[in-house]
Formats: structure tokens, C-alpha cells, sequence
């Protein structure tokens, strides 16, 4: 018998752990609330889309992110009472009429998506975060198109902006160079902004490890994902426990000289079964 377990208890303990340390590094915002967007894309991190959430929101998470347009729709469909953000700007118009319909926010990183989500915003404002690319490389306008980037607040009547955001791509390091190179990127965009009267509304560019190494850098919100889960791969200041244990039995102990491999097989229903195994089942 093989089954995950997942004790209810050890993600609230995340949770409060979590809140606790934004409560620390925010004492000087004490006009509002900081929000941590929890992150619950592929499947929330394997622990199951639907109880994951769940939990998430009855520990009082008010956001919640997903990665596909599927994700949203589930969330959505199973009366999940959150804000949902989409993170992946899209322009296929079928998905983003489909969204619109059940109230999804949407991510906006290009002209063609802001064109295409405020043609099809029809009798409504629709939701939306724009996302900024200072260096991840994915989705966004680059942070020096600040003429672009400033036309998408102004030109699309249809569009309710909420928030502007960027993506680290290295700040699992420490005081690394090029982390400190993307946060000055996004403030100079911000700045930009501001200067032209322009509100960014909720900025966030911190994901779980932005949020645990540059308290500095926390702004309105943070994406927490694996360290809500306790994946950090890393030593953190606060005490994160990690979620999902799997058990089996065991069928068989055996004893294997040094330097020899175990042979596994990765056949997936493929018509010729197990004889279609070759070199590649060796685990490495």
C-alpha cells in the first residue's frame, strides 16, 4: 500500500510561521495588511489543488496563484472563496473569455494580451496584475520599455489594474549581484510610474526564497509556494516544516557492492512492455 501523507496541522504551522515573519519585517506598514499570495500551481506542489486551497483559505490566505488556465477554472468551479491570479499572460481568446466569466485575474505582460483581455471585456472591468520582465526572461514587458509599460495603464478603459510585478530569478542566493540588479530594474520601472501619476496598486516581486533572503525587498505582497509547503532546500530563519510524507512497505532489503546501480523501469503502457526497456531504466 502506498498513500501521501499530509498532516493539516504542519501546514497551518507553516502558515502562521510565515505570516509571522512578514508581521516582523512590516512593522512600518501598519495601514493595511501584507498578502501573501499563496503559490498552488501543479496540483498545489503535489499536496491535491481543491484541500490544499482549502486550508490555505480558512488559515485566512486571500489570494491565491495558479500557472494554467485549467488551475484557475478548477479553483473556481469547486467554490474556492479566494482571489485567483493567473500568472501567465495569455492571448488565446477562448481561455481569456472563459476567465473573464469566472472573475479570474488576469496577468498581463505584453500589448497583444492588454488588447486582447480589453476587447473582450465586455459590459465589465476585468481584474489584472501587469507583470514586469527585469530579467527572468518569461512573461512580461521589458523593464525598459517604460513608455510601453505606462501606455497599458492609460490606454485600455476595460482593464481594472491591481498590481505590477516582477519574477527573481536568482534570489535563492544570498546577497547575490544579479537579484539586487532585477530589484532596481522593477523600482526603477515603479518610480516611473509614480512620477506620472500613475498607481502600480499591490507590487510584489518576491517568491518564497526573494521572501526569506531580502526582507528588504517584501514591498506590498510575496508568491509563497515551497516555503509554504517546506521545499526551501536551505537553512531560513523560520520554522518550516515539510509537508507530504510518503509511505510504502517494503518489499525487499538487499545489500549492493559499492559503485553498483539499481536498475528501474520506466515503462508507461507502452504496447510492448517491459522488453521496450533498454539502457535509459538505469537510475542514476
Amino acid at each position: 500500500m502506498k498513500k501521501l501523507v499530509i498532516k493539516k496541522e504542519d501546514i497551518i504551522s507553516n502558515i502562521n510561521e510565515i505570516k509571522r515573519f512578514a508581521r516582523e519585517n512590516e512593522k512600518e506598514k501598519k495601514d493595511k495588511d501584507y498578502e501573501i499570495i499563496a503559490v498552488v500551481k501543479g496540483n498545489g506542489y503535489g499536496l491535491g489543488l481543491i484541500p490544499y486551497s482549502k486550508v490555505l483559505v480558512e488559515q485566512g490566505i486571500r489570494y491565491l496563484a495558479v500557472s494554467t488556465s485549467e488551475e484557475a477554472i478548477e479553483l473556481k468551479k469547486a467554490g474556492i472563496d479566494a482571489n485567483i491570479i493567473l500568472l501567465a499572460s495569455i492571448c488565446n481568446e477562448n481561455e481569456i473569455k472563459e476567465l473573464i466569466e469566472n472573475d479570474i485575474i488576469l496577468t498581463i505582460g505584453s500589448k497583444g494580451a492588454a488588447e486582447a483581455i480589453n476587447r473582450l471585456s465586455i459590459n465589465k472591468k476585468t481584474r489584472v496584475h501587469i507583470k514586469i520582465d527585469t530579467g527572468f526572461g518569461r512573461y512580461g514587458f521589458e523593464y525598459y520599455d517604460l513608455e510601453d509599460i505606462q501606455n497599458v495603464y492609460k490606454e485600455y478603459p476595460n482593464l481594472q489594474i491591481e498590481g505590477t510585478f516582477s519574477h527573481f530569478a536568482k534570489s535563492y542566493k544570498k546577497n547575490d549581484k544579479y537579484t539586487k540588479l532585477q530589484f532596481e530594474r522593477f523600482m526603477n520601472v515603479i518610480n516611473a510610474l509614480k512620477a506620472n501619476n500613475i498607481n502600480p496598486g499591490m507590487i510584489h516581486i518576491c517568491n518564497s526564497f526573494g521572501f526569506l533572503n531580502y526582507p528588504d525587498m517584501h514591498f506590498d505582497a510575496a508568491r509563497i509556494g515551497s516555503a509554504l509547503v517546506g521545499r526551501v532546500g536551505k537553512r531560513n530563519d523560520i520554522s518550516l516544516k515539510k509537508i507530504g510524507i510518503f509511505e510504502t512497505e517494503i518489499c525487499e532489503i538487499k545489500k549492493l557492492k559499492t559503485g553498483e546501480a539499481v536498475r528501474i523501469c520506466m515503462y508507461r503502457e507502452s504496447k510492448k512492455g517491459h522488453d521496450s526497456c533498454n539502457s535509459a531504466c538505469w537510475l542514476r
